[in-house]
Protein backbone atom coordinates (compact mmCIF):
# COMPACT_ATOMS: atom_id res chain seq x y z
CA UNK A 1 0.00 0.00 0.00
CA UNK A 2 1.15 3.53 -0.70
CA UNK A 3 1.44 5.88 2.23
CA UNK A 4 -1.03 8.23 0.59
CA UNK A 5 -3.46 8.33 -2.29
CA UNK A 6 -3.90 11.56 -4.16
CA UNK A 7 -7.58 12.43 -3.92
CA UNK A 8 -7.66 16.02 -5.13
CA UNK A 9 -5.29 16.28 -8.10
CA UNK A 10 -5.26 19.75 -9.57
CA UNK A 11 -5.77 20.24 -13.29
CA UNK A 12 -2.71 21.04 -15.38
CA UNK A 13 -1.49 24.58 -14.67
CA UNK A 14 -4.00 25.03 -11.85
CA UNK A 15 -1.28 25.20 -9.18
CA UNK A 16 -0.71 28.81 -10.32
CA UNK A 17 -4.08 29.85 -8.89
CA UNK A 18 -4.83 27.18 -6.27
CA UNK A 19 -3.16 25.80 -3.18
CA UNK A 20 -2.19 22.14 -2.86
CA UNK A 21 -2.65 20.00 0.23
CA UNK A 22 0.69 18.50 1.35
CA UNK A 23 -1.06 15.32 2.52
CA UNK A 24 -2.47 14.85 -0.99
CA UNK A 25 0.97 15.35 -2.56
CA UNK A 26 2.90 12.24 -3.61
CA UNK A 27 6.57 12.32 -2.59
CA UNK A 28 9.50 9.96 -3.13
CA UNK A 29 9.22 8.84 0.49
CA UNK A 30 5.80 7.37 -0.41
CA UNK A 31 7.28 4.69 -2.68
CA UNK A 32 5.79 1.33 -1.74
CA UNK A 33 7.94 -1.73 -1.14
CA UNK A 34 7.73 -2.92 -4.74
CA UNK A 35 8.67 0.51 -6.11
CA UNK A 36 11.71 0.67 -3.82
CA UNK A 37 12.73 -2.81 -5.01
CA UNK A 38 12.42 -1.67 -8.64
CA UNK A 39 14.75 1.28 -7.92
CA UNK A 40 17.26 -1.08 -6.26
CA UNK A 41 17.02 -3.53 -9.18
CA UNK A 42 17.84 -0.73 -11.65
CA UNK A 43 20.85 0.35 -9.58
CA UNK A 44 22.07 -3.24 -9.42
CA UNK A 45 21.68 -3.65 -13.19
CA UNK A 46 23.83 -0.57 -13.84
CA UNK A 47 26.46 -1.62 -11.29
CA UNK A 48 26.80 -5.19 -12.58
CA UNK A 49 25.95 -5.06 -16.30
CA UNK A 50 26.71 -1.53 -17.53
CA UNK A 51 29.33 0.42 -15.58
CA UNK A 52 32.02 -2.33 -15.60
CA UNK A 53 31.99 -2.33 -19.44
CA UNK A 54 31.26 1.35 -20.08
CA UNK A 55 34.42 1.76 -22.20
CA UNK A 56 33.38 -1.11 -24.45
CA UNK A 57 29.96 0.51 -24.83
CA UNK A 58 31.53 3.86 -25.77
CA UNK A 59 33.68 2.15 -28.42
CA UNK A 60 30.44 0.84 -29.97
CA UNK A 61 31.50 -2.80 -29.90
CA UNK A 62 29.27 -4.46 -32.52
CA UNK A 63 26.19 -6.12 -31.06
CA UNK A 64 26.95 -5.02 -27.50
CA UNK A 65 24.20 -2.42 -26.96
CA UNK A 66 21.45 -4.62 -28.48
CA UNK A 67 22.55 -7.48 -26.20
CA UNK A 68 22.38 -5.21 -23.14
CA UNK A 69 18.87 -4.13 -24.08
CA UNK A 70 17.94 -7.83 -24.30
CA UNK A 71 19.40 -8.41 -20.82
CA UNK A 72 17.35 -5.50 -19.48
CA UNK A 73 14.32 -7.06 -21.19
CA UNK A 74 14.94 -10.37 -19.44
CA UNK A 75 14.76 -8.57 -16.10
CA UNK A 76 11.51 -6.82 -17.03
CA UNK A 77 13.10 -3.38 -17.21
CA UNK A 78 11.82 -2.65 -20.72
CA UNK A 79 8.20 -3.61 -20.21
CA UNK A 80 7.24 -1.86 -16.96
CA UNK A 81 4.49 0.28 -18.45
CA UNK A 82 3.28 -2.08 -21.19
CA UNK A 83 -0.08 -3.83 -20.53
CA UNK A 84 0.10 -7.50 -19.52
CA UNK A 85 -1.88 -8.53 -22.61
CA UNK A 86 1.13 -7.53 -24.76
CA UNK A 87 3.75 -9.18 -22.57
CA UNK A 88 4.32 -6.21 -20.26
CA UNK A 89 4.21 -5.87 -16.49
CA UNK A 90 1.31 -3.41 -16.46
CA UNK A 91 2.76 -1.20 -13.73
CA UNK A 92 1.64 2.32 -12.93
CA UNK A 93 3.15 5.54 -14.24
CA UNK A 94 5.15 6.21 -11.07
CA UNK A 95 6.85 2.81 -11.30
CA UNK A 96 7.76 3.35 -14.95
CA UNK A 97 9.18 6.78 -14.00
CA UNK A 98 11.22 5.09 -11.25
CA UNK A 99 12.77 2.80 -13.90
CA UNK A 100 13.77 5.86 -15.93
CA UNK A 101 15.40 7.44 -12.89
CA UNK A 102 16.99 4.19 -11.77
CA UNK A 103 18.62 3.56 -15.16
CA UNK A 104 19.43 7.26 -15.71
CA UNK A 105 23.01 6.96 -14.47
CA UNK A 106 24.02 4.51 -17.20
CA UNK A 107 25.52 7.02 -19.65
CA UNK A 108 24.91 5.91 -23.27
CA UNK A 109 22.94 2.86 -22.16
CA UNK A 110 20.43 5.17 -20.46
CA UNK A 111 19.85 6.93 -23.78
CA UNK A 112 19.34 3.66 -25.67
CA UNK A 113 16.94 2.20 -23.12
CA UNK A 114 14.93 5.44 -22.76
CA UNK A 115 14.59 5.78 -26.54
CA UNK A 116 13.56 2.14 -26.91
CA UNK A 117 10.94 2.11 -24.14
CA UNK A 118 9.69 5.63 -24.91
CA UNK A 119 9.62 7.08 -28.41
CA UNK A 120 10.67 3.72 -29.92
CA UNK A 121 7.66 1.76 -28.59
CA UNK A 122 4.95 4.04 -27.22
CA UNK A 123 3.70 5.42 -30.58
CA UNK A 124 2.70 1.88 -31.60
CA UNK A 125 1.29 1.06 -28.17
CA UNK A 126 -0.87 4.19 -28.04
CA UNK A 127 -1.78 4.77 -31.68
CA UNK A 128 -1.43 1.35 -33.30
CA UNK A 129 -4.28 -0.89 -34.44
CA UNK A 130 -4.84 -4.07 -32.44
CA UNK A 131 -3.03 -6.03 -35.18
CA UNK A 132 -0.06 -3.64 -35.07
CA UNK A 133 0.15 -3.87 -31.28
CA UNK A 134 -0.05 -7.68 -31.30
CA UNK A 135 2.67 -7.85 -33.94
CA UNK A 136 5.22 -5.41 -32.47
CA UNK A 137 4.70 -4.71 -28.76
CA UNK A 138 5.44 -8.20 -27.31
CA UNK A 139 8.79 -8.26 -29.15
CA UNK A 140 9.60 -4.68 -28.13
CA UNK A 141 8.65 -5.51 -24.52
CA UNK A 142 11.24 -8.29 -24.27
CA UNK A 143 13.93 -6.47 -26.26
CA UNK A 144 13.90 -9.12 -29.00
CA UNK A 145 13.15 -6.21 -31.32
CA UNK A 146 14.54 -2.73 -30.69
CA UNK A 147 12.65 0.48 -31.39
CA UNK A 148 13.60 3.89 -32.81
CA UNK A 149 11.80 7.06 -33.85
CA UNK A 150 12.35 9.25 -36.91
CA UNK A 151 11.01 12.79 -36.72
CA UNK A 152 13.94 15.21 -37.13
CA UNK A 153 15.28 16.10 -40.58
CA UNK A 154 18.31 18.14 -41.66
CA UNK A 155 16.12 21.23 -42.11
CA UNK A 156 13.37 20.60 -39.55
CA UNK A 157 14.26 20.25 -35.88
CA UNK A 158 12.11 22.31 -33.53
CA UNK A 159 9.79 22.96 -36.50
CA UNK A 160 8.85 19.28 -36.76
CA UNK A 161 5.89 19.90 -39.06
CA UNK A 162 8.24 21.46 -41.60
CA UNK A 163 9.44 17.95 -42.54
CA UNK A 164 10.06 17.28 -46.23
CA UNK A 165 9.95 13.46 -46.28
CA UNK A 166 7.07 12.51 -48.58
CA UNK A 167 4.73 9.53 -48.90
CA UNK A 168 2.79 8.70 -52.05
CA UNK A 169 0.26 5.89 -52.46
CA UNK A 170 1.31 3.32 -55.06
CA UNK A 171 -0.84 2.80 -58.17
CA UNK A 172 -2.18 -0.53 -56.84
CA UNK A 173 -3.05 1.09 -53.47
CA UNK A 174 -1.04 -1.49 -51.49
CA UNK A 175 1.96 0.61 -50.46
CA UNK A 176 3.06 4.09 -49.57
CA UNK A 177 6.33 5.05 -51.22
CA UNK A 178 8.47 7.11 -48.84
CA UNK A 179 11.19 9.46 -50.07
CA UNK A 180 13.43 11.63 -47.88
CA UNK A 181 15.77 11.41 -44.92
CA UNK A 182 15.79 11.66 -41.13
CA UNK A 183 18.73 12.57 -38.89
CA UNK A 184 19.89 12.19 -35.28
CA UNK A 185 18.03 8.90 -34.92
CA UNK A 186 18.82 7.28 -31.55
CA UNK A 187 19.14 3.46 -31.79
CA UNK A 188 18.92 3.96 -35.56
CA UNK A 189 21.91 1.76 -36.36
CA UNK A 190 20.51 -1.43 -34.82
CA UNK A 191 16.74 -0.92 -34.43
CA UNK A 192 14.28 -3.39 -35.95
CA UNK A 193 11.19 -1.13 -35.87
CA UNK A 194 11.00 2.62 -36.57
CA UNK A 195 8.16 5.09 -36.16
CA UNK A 196 8.74 7.56 -39.01
CA UNK A 197 6.81 10.66 -40.08
CA UNK A 198 6.20 11.77 -43.65
CA UNK A 199 3.77 13.98 -45.54
CA UNK A 200 1.21 12.15 -47.64
CA UNK A 201 0.60 14.04 -50.90
CA UNK A 202 2.87 16.83 -49.68
CA UNK A 203 0.71 18.08 -46.80
CA UNK A 204 -0.84 15.32 -44.64
CA UNK A 205 1.67 14.76 -41.82
CA UNK A 206 1.42 11.03 -41.04
CA UNK A 207 3.10 8.35 -38.94
CA UNK A 208 4.35 5.04 -40.41
CA UNK A 209 5.78 1.85 -38.90
CA UNK A 210 8.93 0.93 -40.82
CA UNK A 211 10.70 -2.40 -40.46
CA UNK A 212 14.45 -2.70 -40.84
CA UNK A 213 14.35 -4.82 -44.00
CA UNK A 214 11.78 -2.82 -45.96
CA UNK A 215 12.79 -2.32 -49.59
CA UNK A 216 14.20 1.18 -50.25
CA UNK A 217 15.17 1.82 -46.60
CA UNK A 218 18.85 2.30 -45.67
CA UNK A 219 20.79 3.69 -42.72
CA UNK A 220 23.83 5.94 -42.75
CA UNK A 221 27.07 5.51 -40.76
CA UNK A 222 27.27 6.25 -37.03
CA UNK A 223 27.61 9.94 -36.13
CA UNK A 224 30.69 11.07 -34.20
CA UNK A 225 29.28 12.94 -31.22
CA UNK A 226 30.57 15.11 -28.37
CA UNK A 227 28.99 12.81 -25.79
CA UNK A 228 26.80 9.70 -25.44
CA UNK A 229 29.36 8.07 -27.73
CA UNK A 230 28.04 4.56 -27.11
CA UNK A 231 24.56 5.52 -28.26
CA UNK A 232 23.79 4.63 -31.88
CA UNK A 233 22.92 7.78 -33.85
CA UNK A 234 22.47 7.59 -37.63
CA UNK A 235 20.62 9.12 -40.54
CA UNK A 236 17.80 7.21 -42.21
CA UNK A 237 17.30 7.28 -45.99
CA UNK A 238 14.13 6.46 -47.89
CA UNK A 239 14.23 5.94 -51.64
CA UNK A 240 10.84 4.74 -52.86
CA UNK A 241 10.69 2.80 -49.59
CA UNK A 242 7.71 0.44 -49.83
CA UNK A 243 5.55 0.65 -46.69
CA UNK A 244 2.42 -1.54 -46.67
CA UNK A 245 -0.75 0.55 -46.18
CA UNK A 246 -1.50 -1.48 -43.04
CA UNK A 247 1.66 0.09 -41.52
CA UNK A 248 0.16 3.58 -41.43
CA UNK A 249 0.19 4.53 -37.74
CA UNK A 250 -2.99 6.27 -36.61
CA UNK A 251 -4.85 8.28 -39.23
CA UNK A 252 -3.46 9.83 -42.39
CA UNK A 253 -2.90 13.54 -41.69
CA UNK A 254 -2.98 13.06 -37.89
CA UNK A 255 0.72 12.38 -37.34
CA UNK A 256 1.11 15.53 -35.27
CA UNK A 257 -1.07 13.96 -32.56
CA UNK A 258 1.41 11.09 -32.27
CA UNK A 259 4.53 13.25 -32.39
CA UNK A 260 3.49 15.83 -29.81
CA UNK A 261 1.64 13.55 -27.38
CA UNK A 262 4.52 11.10 -27.18
CA UNK A 263 6.86 14.02 -26.42
CA UNK A 264 4.78 15.03 -23.37
CA UNK A 265 5.48 11.68 -21.70
CA UNK A 266 9.08 11.70 -22.93
CA UNK A 267 9.77 15.05 -21.29
CA UNK A 268 8.83 13.84 -17.82
CA UNK A 269 10.78 10.61 -18.34
CA UNK A 270 13.81 12.62 -19.48
CA UNK A 271 13.66 14.57 -16.23
CA UNK A 272 13.60 11.28 -14.30
CA UNK A 273 16.63 9.92 -16.19
CA UNK A 274 18.53 13.21 -15.77
CA UNK A 275 17.83 13.10 -12.03
CA UNK A 276 19.17 9.55 -11.82
CA UNK A 277 22.32 10.60 -13.67
CA UNK A 278 22.72 13.67 -11.46
CA UNK A 279 22.51 11.64 -8.24
CA UNK A 280 25.28 9.31 -9.41
CA UNK A 281 27.48 12.18 -10.63
CA UNK A 282 27.01 14.02 -7.32
CA UNK A 283 27.95 10.93 -5.34
CA UNK A 284 31.12 10.54 -7.45
CA UNK A 285 32.05 14.15 -6.66
CA UNK A 286 31.26 13.92 -2.94
CA UNK A 287 33.41 10.81 -2.56
CA UNK A 288 36.23 12.43 -4.49
CA UNK A 289 36.04 15.54 -2.28
CA UNK A 290 36.34 13.33 0.82
CA UNK A 291 39.54 11.65 -0.37
CA UNK A 292 41.29 14.46 -2.27
CA UNK A 293 43.57 16.42 0.08
CA UNK A 294 44.96 19.92 -0.35
CA UNK A 295 46.71 21.98 2.35
CA UNK A 296 46.65 18.78 4.49
CA UNK A 297 42.84 18.68 4.54
CA UNK A 298 40.21 16.80 2.49
CA UNK A 299 38.73 19.38 0.12
CA UNK A 300 35.25 18.41 1.41
CA UNK A 301 36.09 20.49 4.49
CA UNK A 302 36.54 23.74 2.54
CA UNK A 303 33.61 26.16 2.41
CA UNK A 304 33.74 26.70 -1.36
CA UNK A 305 33.46 22.94 -2.01
CA UNK A 306 30.80 22.49 0.66
CA UNK A 307 28.75 25.19 -1.09
CA UNK A 308 28.99 23.30 -4.40
CA UNK A 309 28.02 19.95 -2.89
CA UNK A 310 25.07 21.46 -1.02
CA UNK A 311 23.81 23.29 -4.10
CA UNK A 312 23.88 20.00 -6.04
CA UNK A 313 21.76 18.39 -3.33
CA UNK A 314 19.32 21.31 -3.20
CA UNK A 315 18.63 21.22 -6.93
CA UNK A 316 18.32 17.43 -7.11
CA UNK A 317 16.01 17.20 -4.09
CA UNK A 318 13.78 19.97 -5.41
CA UNK A 319 13.72 18.35 -8.86
CA UNK A 320 12.71 15.02 -7.34
CA UNK A 321 9.93 16.74 -5.38
CA UNK A 322 8.43 18.27 -8.55
CA UNK A 323 8.93 15.09 -10.59
CA UNK A 324 7.00 12.66 -8.39
CA UNK A 325 4.33 15.22 -7.53
CA UNK A 326 3.60 15.43 -11.27
CA UNK A 327 3.97 11.69 -11.94
CA UNK A 328 1.26 10.98 -9.37
CA UNK A 329 -1.06 13.54 -10.96
CA UNK A 330 -0.62 11.79 -14.32
CA UNK A 331 -1.21 8.42 -12.64
CA UNK A 332 -4.36 9.73 -10.95
CA UNK A 333 -5.72 11.26 -14.16
CA UNK A 334 -5.03 8.05 -16.08
CA UNK A 335 -7.02 6.08 -13.49
CA UNK A 336 -9.89 8.58 -13.67
CA UNK A 337 -10.03 8.37 -17.48
CA UNK A 338 -9.95 4.56 -17.40
CA UNK A 339 -12.85 4.57 -14.94
CA UNK A 340 -14.72 6.84 -17.37
CA UNK A 341 -14.47 4.21 -20.10
CA UNK A 342 -11.38 5.45 -21.97
CA UNK A 343 -9.00 2.89 -23.48
CA UNK A 344 -5.53 2.32 -22.01
CA UNK A 345 -3.98 4.49 -24.75
CA UNK A 346 -6.57 7.26 -24.48
CA UNK A 347 -6.16 7.35 -20.70
CA UNK A 348 -2.39 7.79 -20.60
CA UNK A 349 -2.28 10.18 -23.53
CA UNK A 350 -5.09 12.23 -22.02
CA UNK A 351 -3.31 12.31 -18.66
CA UNK A 352 0.00 13.35 -20.20
CA UNK A 353 -1.72 16.05 -22.25
CA UNK A 354 -3.48 17.36 -19.12
CA UNK A 355 -0.08 17.87 -17.46
CA UNK A 356 1.89 18.91 -20.57
CA UNK A 357 2.74 22.24 -18.88
CA UNK A 358 4.34 20.46 -15.93
CA UNK A 359 6.12 17.98 -18.25
CA UNK A 360 7.78 20.89 -20.08
CA UNK A 361 8.81 22.47 -16.76
CA UNK A 362 10.33 19.17 -15.61
CA UNK A 363 12.21 18.65 -18.87
CA UNK A 364 13.82 22.07 -18.59
CA UNK A 365 14.65 21.86 -14.92
CA UNK A 366 15.80 18.22 -14.87
CA UNK A 367 18.21 18.70 -17.78
CA UNK A 368 19.59 21.92 -16.27
CA UNK A 369 20.04 20.29 -12.85
CA UNK A 370 22.09 17.51 -14.44
CA UNK A 371 24.18 20.03 -16.37
CA UNK A 372 24.84 21.99 -13.17
CA UNK A 373 25.79 18.88 -11.20
CA UNK A 374 28.25 17.53 -13.76
CA UNK A 375 29.77 20.96 -14.37
CA UNK A 376 30.39 21.52 -10.65
CA UNK A 377 31.49 17.88 -10.42
CA UNK A 378 34.29 18.55 -12.92
CA UNK A 379 35.23 21.64 -10.90
CA UNK A 380 35.41 19.64 -7.66
CA UNK A 381 37.64 17.09 -9.42
CA UNK A 382 39.91 19.93 -10.60
CA UNK A 383 42.44 18.90 -13.26
CA UNK A 384 41.45 15.27 -12.83
CA UNK A 385 37.94 16.18 -13.90
CA UNK A 386 39.32 17.01 -17.33
CA UNK A 387 40.87 13.55 -17.65
CA UNK A 388 39.04 10.69 -19.33
CA UNK A 389 40.27 8.41 -16.54
CA UNK A 390 37.63 9.93 -14.26
CA UNK A 391 33.97 9.15 -14.91
CA UNK A 392 32.89 12.73 -14.22
CA UNK A 393 34.35 13.83 -17.57
CA UNK A 394 32.11 11.32 -19.35
CA UNK A 395 29.10 12.48 -17.33
CA UNK A 396 29.89 16.08 -18.32
CA UNK A 397 29.98 15.30 -22.05
CA UNK A 398 26.95 13.02 -21.96
CA UNK A 399 24.81 15.53 -20.08
CA UNK A 400 24.84 18.27 -22.68
CA UNK A 401 22.43 16.65 -25.14
CA UNK A 402 19.56 16.68 -22.64
CA UNK A 403 18.91 20.39 -23.08
CA UNK A 404 18.49 19.84 -26.83
CA UNK A 405 16.41 16.74 -27.51
CA UNK A 406 12.74 16.11 -26.55
CA UNK A 407 12.23 19.75 -27.56
CA UNK A 408 14.98 22.25 -26.75
CA UNK A 409 14.77 23.98 -23.39
CA UNK A 410 13.98 27.21 -25.22
CA UNK A 411 11.02 25.59 -26.99
CA UNK A 412 9.82 24.05 -23.72
CA UNK A 413 10.02 27.40 -21.92
CA UNK A 414 7.93 28.99 -24.67
CA UNK A 415 5.47 26.09 -24.59
CA UNK A 416 5.04 26.38 -20.83
CA UNK A 417 3.63 29.91 -21.07
CA UNK A 418 1.85 29.32 -24.39
CA UNK A 419 -0.09 26.34 -22.99
CA UNK A 420 -1.10 28.24 -19.84
CA UNK A 421 -2.38 31.20 -21.85
CA UNK A 422 -4.23 28.99 -24.35
CA UNK A 423 -6.00 27.16 -21.53
CA UNK A 424 -6.96 30.48 -19.98
CA UNK A 425 -8.37 31.70 -23.31
CA UNK A 426 -10.40 28.49 -23.70
CA UNK A 427 -11.80 28.86 -20.18
CA UNK A 428 -10.04 25.73 -18.90
CA UNK A 429 -7.99 27.78 -16.45
CA UNK A 430 -9.46 30.78 -14.64
CA UNK A 431 -6.49 33.14 -14.69
CA UNK A 432 -8.53 36.29 -15.22
CA UNK A 433 -10.17 36.37 -11.78
CA UNK A 434 -6.96 35.87 -9.78
CA UNK A 435 -5.02 38.26 -12.07
CA UNK A 436 -7.63 41.00 -11.53
CA UNK A 437 -7.45 40.38 -7.77
CA UNK A 438 -3.68 40.91 -7.89
CA UNK A 439 -4.13 44.17 -9.83
CA UNK A 440 -6.63 45.31 -7.18
CA UNK A 441 -4.20 44.38 -4.40
CA UNK A 442 -1.48 46.46 -6.07
CA UNK A 443 -3.67 49.55 -5.79
CA UNK A 444 -4.47 48.93 -2.11
CA UNK A 445 -2.50 49.68 1.05
CA UNK A 446 -0.53 46.61 2.18
CA UNK A 447 -1.98 44.75 5.16
CA UNK A 448 0.44 44.97 8.08
CA UNK A 449 -1.83 43.00 10.44
CA UNK A 450 -0.63 40.37 12.88
CA UNK A 451 1.22 37.44 11.29
CA UNK A 452 -0.37 34.00 11.49
CA UNK A 453 1.32 31.56 13.83
CA UNK A 454 2.38 28.00 12.97
CA UNK A 455 4.96 25.85 11.18
CA UNK A 456 5.66 26.84 7.57
CA UNK A 457 3.10 29.69 7.59
CA UNK A 458 5.80 32.09 6.41
CA UNK A 459 6.93 29.76 3.60
CA UNK A 460 3.36 29.21 2.41
CA UNK A 461 2.89 32.97 2.23
CA UNK A 462 6.07 33.27 0.13
CA UNK A 463 4.65 30.77 -2.37
CA UNK A 464 1.30 32.59 -2.50
CA UNK A 465 3.11 35.85 -3.22
CA UNK A 466 5.40 34.27 -5.84
CA UNK A 467 2.26 33.16 -7.69
CA UNK A 468 0.93 36.72 -7.50
CA UNK A 469 4.18 37.88 -9.09
CA UNK A 470 3.59 35.53 -12.05
CA UNK A 471 -0.03 36.68 -12.42
CA UNK A 472 0.99 40.34 -12.27
CA UNK A 473 3.77 40.05 -14.87
CA UNK A 474 1.94 37.66 -17.20
CA UNK A 475 -1.35 39.59 -16.89
CA UNK A 476 0.33 42.90 -17.70
CA UNK A 477 2.21 41.31 -20.62
CA UNK A 478 -1.04 40.00 -22.11
CA UNK A 479 -2.74 43.42 -21.68
CA UNK A 480 0.14 45.41 -23.15
CA UNK A 481 1.38 43.14 -25.90
CA UNK A 482 -1.81 41.28 -26.81
CA UNK A 483 -1.40 39.52 -30.17
CA UNK A 484 2.28 40.48 -30.31
CA UNK A 485 3.13 38.48 -27.17
CA UNK A 486 4.06 35.32 -29.07
CA UNK A 487 6.76 37.33 -30.90
CA UNK A 488 8.26 38.55 -27.61
CA UNK A 489 10.14 35.36 -26.82
CA UNK A 490 12.37 37.03 -24.24
CA UNK A 491 9.32 38.04 -22.19
CA UNK A 492 7.82 34.55 -22.47
CA UNK A 493 11.13 33.05 -21.30
CA UNK A 494 11.16 35.41 -18.30
CA UNK A 495 7.64 34.33 -17.33
CA UNK A 496 8.54 30.66 -17.86
CA UNK A 497 11.55 31.00 -15.54
CA UNK A 498 9.28 32.50 -12.88
CA UNK A 499 6.84 29.60 -13.29
CA UNK A 500 9.58 26.96 -13.11
CA UNK A 501 10.93 28.41 -9.87
CA UNK A 502 7.48 28.71 -8.30
CA UNK A 503 6.41 25.16 -9.23
CA UNK A 504 9.66 23.77 -7.84
CA UNK A 505 9.53 25.87 -4.67
CA UNK A 506 5.96 24.82 -3.94
CA UNK A 507 6.76 21.15 -4.62
CA UNK A 508 9.69 21.30 -2.18
CA UNK A 509 7.59 23.00 0.51
CA UNK A 510 4.74 20.49 0.16
CA UNK A 511 7.21 17.62 0.49
CA UNK A 512 8.76 19.07 3.67
CA UNK A 513 5.32 19.74 5.14
CA UNK A 514 4.22 16.17 4.45
CA UNK A 515 7.44 14.72 5.89
CA UNK A 516 7.11 16.90 8.97
CA UNK A 517 3.51 15.83 9.51
CA UNK A 518 4.61 12.19 9.36
CA UNK A 519 7.97 12.22 11.11
CA UNK A 520 8.19 15.44 13.10
CA UNK A 521 10.21 18.57 12.51
CA UNK A 522 13.38 17.28 14.21
CA UNK A 523 13.77 14.42 11.70
CA UNK A 524 13.59 16.54 8.55
CA UNK A 525 15.86 19.45 9.50
CA UNK A 526 18.21 19.02 6.51
CA UNK A 527 15.28 18.73 4.09
CA UNK A 528 13.88 21.93 5.61
CA UNK A 529 17.29 23.56 5.06
CA UNK A 530 17.12 22.52 1.39
CA UNK A 531 13.60 23.88 0.96
CA UNK A 532 14.29 27.18 2.74
CA UNK A 533 17.54 27.80 0.84
CA UNK A 534 15.76 27.15 -2.46
CA UNK A 535 12.91 29.54 -1.56
CA UNK A 536 15.34 32.23 -0.42
CA UNK A 537 17.32 32.05 -3.68
CA UNK A 538 14.21 31.64 -5.85
CA UNK A 539 12.80 34.94 -4.54
CA UNK A 540 15.69 36.86 -6.12
CA UNK A 541 15.48 34.91 -9.38
CA UNK A 542 11.72 35.48 -9.66
CA UNK A 543 12.23 39.18 -8.94
CA UNK A 544 14.95 39.49 -11.61
CA UNK A 545 12.96 37.63 -14.28
CA UNK A 546 9.87 39.71 -13.48
CA UNK A 547 11.78 43.00 -13.69
CA UNK A 548 13.40 42.03 -16.99
CA UNK A 549 9.96 41.30 -18.46
CA UNK A 550 8.28 44.45 -17.09
CA UNK A 551 11.15 46.72 -18.15
CA UNK A 552 10.68 45.64 -21.75
CA UNK A 553 7.05 46.74 -22.15
CA UNK A 554 6.17 49.19 -19.34
CA UNK A 555 7.50 52.63 -18.42
CA UNK A 556 6.93 55.67 -16.20
CA UNK A 557 4.61 55.57 -13.19
CA UNK A 558 3.08 52.27 -14.26
CA UNK A 559 6.50 50.60 -14.33
CA UNK A 560 7.40 52.06 -10.92
CA UNK A 561 4.18 50.72 -9.44
CA UNK A 562 4.82 47.29 -10.98
CA UNK A 563 8.34 47.24 -9.52
CA UNK A 564 6.96 48.06 -6.08
CA UNK A 565 4.41 45.25 -6.46
CA UNK A 566 7.07 42.80 -7.62
CA UNK A 567 9.28 43.74 -4.67
CA UNK A 568 6.35 43.14 -2.31
CA UNK A 569 5.57 39.75 -3.86
CA UNK A 570 9.18 38.51 -3.81
CA UNK A 571 10.10 39.79 -0.34
CA UNK A 572 11.51 37.14 2.01
CA UNK A 573 13.05 37.45 5.45
CA UNK A 574 16.86 37.32 5.83
CA UNK A 575 18.08 33.74 5.91
CA UNK A 576 21.53 32.32 6.72
CA UNK A 577 21.90 30.13 3.66
CA UNK A 578 25.64 29.65 4.28
CA UNK A 579 25.03 27.74 7.50
CA UNK A 580 22.15 25.83 5.91
CA UNK A 581 24.40 24.73 3.06
CA UNK A 582 27.06 23.65 5.55
CA UNK A 583 24.54 21.44 7.34
CA UNK A 584 23.44 19.95 4.01
CA UNK A 585 27.03 19.25 2.92
CA UNK A 586 27.82 17.69 6.32
CA UNK A 587 24.98 15.24 5.73
CA UNK A 588 26.27 14.41 2.24
CA UNK A 589 29.77 13.75 3.55
CA UNK A 590 28.44 11.63 6.43
CA UNK A 591 26.28 9.61 4.01
CA UNK A 592 29.21 9.21 1.57
CA UNK A 593 27.06 10.46 -1.30
CA UNK A 594 23.58 11.68 -2.17
CA UNK A 595 21.21 9.36 -0.31
CA UNK A 596 18.17 11.42 0.65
Amino acid sequence: MEATTQTTALKGGEWIIKESDPLDTFIAEDFNEEQSMVMDMCAQFLDTEILPIIDRIDKMEPGLMPSLLEKAGEQGLLSTSFPEQYGGLGKDFITSSIVNEGLGGGYSFSVAVAAHTGIGSLPILYFGTEEQKQKYIPKLATGEWKGAYGLTEPNSGSDALGAKTSATLSDDGKYYLLNGQKCWITNGGFADVYTVFAKVDGDKFTGFIIERDFEGFTRGPEEHKMGIKGSSTVQLYFQDCKVPVENVLGEVGKGHLIAFNILNIGRLKLCAAALGGAKRAATLSIRYAKTREQFKLPIAKFGAIRHKMAEMAIRMWVCESALYRTAKWIDHKEEELLNNGKTFAEALLGAAEEYAIECSILKVYGSEVLDFVVDEGVQIHGGNGFSDEYMISKAYRDSRINRIYEGTNEINRLLTVDMVLKRAMKGKLDLMGPAMAVQKELMSIPDFGAEEEGTFVKERKYITNFKKAILMVAGTAVQKLMMQLDKEQEVLMNIADMAIDVYNAESALLRVMKLTAGKGEAIVTVQADIMRTYLYDAADRINKAGKDALNSFSEGDELRMMHIGLKRFTKVDPYNSKDARRRISDRLVADNGYHF
